[in-house]
């Protein structure tokens, strides 16, 4: 079974262009990860934030409680 020239060519050129659509998406994977990374640091930023104002209108309640 011999293959002409052109098929060989022609599969050359498909494993090129799979190989740049796959580092393509690779690159998006990737960023798309950093910004979920970033996203949850914010969530966990903003939950110890508000962990910390309950604690502080506790303490502010508190004071008032104390105050005649």
């Amino acid at each position: 079974m011999d293959f002409d020239p052109q098929f060989w060519v022609q599969i050359l050129i498909y494993a090129v262009s799979f190989g740049v659509v796959y580092g393509q998406i690779t690159t998006r994977i990737k960023y798309l990860e950093q910004k979920v990374d970033k996203h949850n640091e914010v969530v966990e930023r903003m939950a110890m934030a508000e962990r910390d104002i309950k604690s502080a209108h506790r303490r502010i309640d508190e004071m008032r409680e104390e105050l005649p």
